[in-house]
This record gives structure tokens, C-alpha cells and sequence, in this order.
């Protein structure tokens, strides 16, 4: 039942957004990029975006995706941080951003996804990949299946490192902010993603974050940058205050330091001007009656997020309303929609929330019916 339910509020959460945010206009922001977008992590709300389902070339932005699947692998028991990788010749052969791995050279899994968030570690990137997968060739057909299970439309990869080759490699602002979404849902990356400086090899090797806002903006999570000379300047930043965590897609920037300013000009706007309200109504959701089911009521539960994106002055003038029927009819079938939370400020509709059936209620058949009026005639509880 738990597994079911998951699935549900997982279903509910891509088809039915709770937010009826409109995303600010374009213009609103001088950014030097191609694309942009502007998204709050939990409920996934989007409150800007430029050119956001444009395929663009991440470069190494693709690594949110690459080290996505290693935290998948690793929190479904497939494989542990702790676990031994060798890394192969041709690992070891990566250009662009390394460790200079050496053939046969062993890290831990731990060790090696450390390297690809915070230097960018093309080497460990396939490492890893051939770790998980067999080969690199196999783990990025599985990034791009993945790519297609979280509804990407404009992302296709080539490789798991991002970095130029033959074939079409692209991703998109609006992409890129739900595969960061999904990754920072595994809150032990954050254990690298957070790092400024790090050391590898006993101390012999000195890490330092490629992601200048680790250091410089209060309460960055992470996330990944990127370049190349076909992509130009990339960034895919993160930062949680007060218990909202916003994400900053920046693609194609000007340079370096227009990717990061433009990163800290969407950041700053979401947290001077947005929280995160709950959806649920302060008094508890009484049961429902069901007619002529086994069980006499059945629970209206909230599927999906139980918050929502809301300007801060709207925060003193929020009020809920519970649509509910009387009753329902038997059968009730086991996340059924039952009816809807609203939430308004001022007459305006913010949010909507489904309310759905907690289990599965079966309608009266004769055996029962004759089962109750028995035991009510001759004595006991039905």
C-alpha cells in the first residue's frame, strides 16, 4: 500500500502542479546567457525562466545527471560509497577537467563522486560510469532512459562527462533544473557538493570547488558548472534558507563571472520575495462517510507536496478551503480522488490540492449484510 500511494503522489506531483504560478517575464532580469531558469526545489515551482526548453550543450552540467544515477545505485543497495573502483585505461585517458588518474589506480566510490562535484573529475566520471554499468556506453544509455522517466523532453546525452564528441549532446535550462531537483533529493551529495577544499591520496592531492558560490553565497547547496567553447559558461546552483531551497539554471553566460552574478540575481529575488506556505488546513480532515461499504468512513489523505511557493506578503491572508461531499459510495478504490484542498489570498487562488481515498473501502456483498444483522439480533458488535 505504502509503494502504491508513493507512486500516486509521485504521479500527481508531475501531472497536477500545485502552484498556479506564472513564471516572470523574461525581461524581468538583465542576465548575460542564453537560457535561464528559476525553480524552487520542493514544489518544483517555476518562477522564471528564459529560453528554458532551448537544447543547448551543457558541458559539464551533464555530471547532475551522471552523479544522479551513482546516488540512485548507491541508496538502492546496488552498490556503497565504500566500495572499491579501479579505474581503467580509459578513464584514465579523460582530458578536460581530472585527477590524472592512473590505470589500475583504486579510490572508493565516495572518493571518486567526491572528485566529479567538486573539480569536476572527467576521469572519475567514467570510472564511475564503467563501475556501475560495464561501460560507459551502457551507463549513458541508462542516463538517457532516465532522462525520459523523469519527462525531460529536450535532453539527450552522448556521454557521461559532457565534454565535446561526436553526436548530439544537449540539455535545457528547464531540464537541467528537475535532474538537480531529483539530486538533491539524496541529501548525503550535498556531504560533497557543500565542499570548498578536500584533499585526496593521503593529502597529496588538494581539491578545490569549480562552484565559486560554495564559498561566497550564504546557504549554496551546490551544484555543478560547466564549459566548453561550444557551450560557453554553464552553472547549475543550489541554496536552502530557512528551509527552501531554490535552484539557478544559468546556460551558455558570457563567462565565468556572468554565470555566478546571474546565478546570485535569481537566488537573491526567490529569497527576498517567496516561502514556502503549507497546504493543509489547521484543523484535521475528519473521515468520510462511505454508504454501504464494509468500513464506515474512509480517510481523505493529500497526495503529492504538502507545500507550496507563495509570495511573502501574501503569507497573513491565506485561507484554506476543504471540498469534501457528504458522503461516497462503495467501492472506493485506494488513492481515489475524494475531493480538493484551495488555498487563496484575497480572492486570488494560489494552490490545489487533491484529497484521495488512504485505502481501498469493498461495497456491503449479502454476506456481510447478513453477517451484521445476525450478530446484531443475537448480541455482540458488528
Amino acid at each position: 500500500m505504502k509503494k502504491f500511494l508513493s507512486l500516486l503522489m509521485a504521479l500527481w506531483l508531475l501531472t497536477l502542479p500545485c502552484a498556479a504560478m506564472e513564471p516572470l517575464e523574461e525581461e524581468s532580469f538583465s542576465l548575460k546567457c542564453d537560457a535561464a531558469l528559476l525553480m524552487e526545489r520542493e514544489s518544483r515551482t517555476v518562477i522564471y525562466a528564459k529560453n528554458a526548453d532551448k537544447r543547448l550543450s551543457p558541458a559539464s552540467v551533464t555530471k547532475v545527471m551522471t552523479m544522479l544515477l551513482v546516488c540512485e545505485a548507491v541508496e538502492n543497495g546496488s552498490i556503497a560509497l565504500t566500495d572499491t573502483v579501479t579505474a581503467s585505461a580509459n578513464a584514465a585517458a579523460m582530458g578536460g577537467s581530472q585527477i590524472w588518474l592512473e590505470e589500475g589506480e583504486r579510490m572508493t566510490v565516495g572518493e571518486m563522486l567526491k572528485c566529479v562535484a567538486v573539480v569536476s573529475a572527467n576521469d572519475c566520471c567514467v570510472a564511475l560510469a564503467e563501475y556501475l554499468c560495464g561501460s560507459e556506453e551502457a551507463f549513458v544509455a541508462r542516463m538517457n532512459r532516465r532522462a525520459e522517466e523523469l519527462g525531460l523532453k529536450n535532453t539527450h546525452f552522448r556521454n557521461s562527462t559532457g565534454l565535446s564528441g561526436p553526436g548530439e549532446h544537449y540539455s535545457s535550462a528547464a531540464d537541467i533544473a528537475l535532474m538537480s531537483a531529483e539530486l538533491l533529493s539524496h541529501d548525503f551529495i550535498r556531504e560533497y557538493t557543500t565542499l570548498w577544499m578536500d584533499e585526496i591520496r593521503g593529502g597529496e592531492f588538494t581539491l578545490s570547488n569549480t562552484n565559486k558560490l560554495v564559498r561566497h553565497y550564504d546557504g549554496c547547496t551546490g551544484l555543478k558548472t560547466g564549459f566548453t567553447d561550444e557551450a560557453m559558461f554553464c552553472l547549475s546552483a543550489s541554496a536552502e534558507r530557512d528551509d527552501v531551497e531554490y535552484i539557478a539554471v544559468i546556460l551558455h553566460g558570457d563567462s565565468s563571472a556572468d554565470r555566478f552574478a546571474a546565478a546570485r540575481t535569481l537566488l537573491d529575488y526567490a529569497f527576498a520575495n517567496y516561502t514556502l506556505a503549507s497546504l493543509l488546513p489547521t484543523e484535521a480532515i475528519a473521515p468520510l462517510r462511505v454508504e454501504m461499504g464494509v468500513q464506515e468512513t474512509v480517510q481523505p489523505l493529500c497526495l503529492g507536496t504538502d507545500k507550496f511557493l507563495v509570495e511573502k506578503g501574501k503569507l497573513s491572508s491565506l485561507e484554506w478551503t476543504v471540498e469534501l461531499p457528504e458522503s461516497v459510495k462503495a467501492p472506493v478504490e485506494a488513492g481515489q480522488e475524494l475531493g480538493r484542498v484551495r488555498v487563496s489570498a484575497g480572492g486570488e487562488e494560489l494552490a490545489v490540492l487533491p484529497l484521495c481515498a488512504e485505502g481501498a473501502v469493498d461495497r456491503q456483498g449479502f454476506g456481510f449484510i447478513f453477517h451484521r444483522l445476525t450478530t446484531r439480533l443475537f448480541g455482540g458488535e458488528a
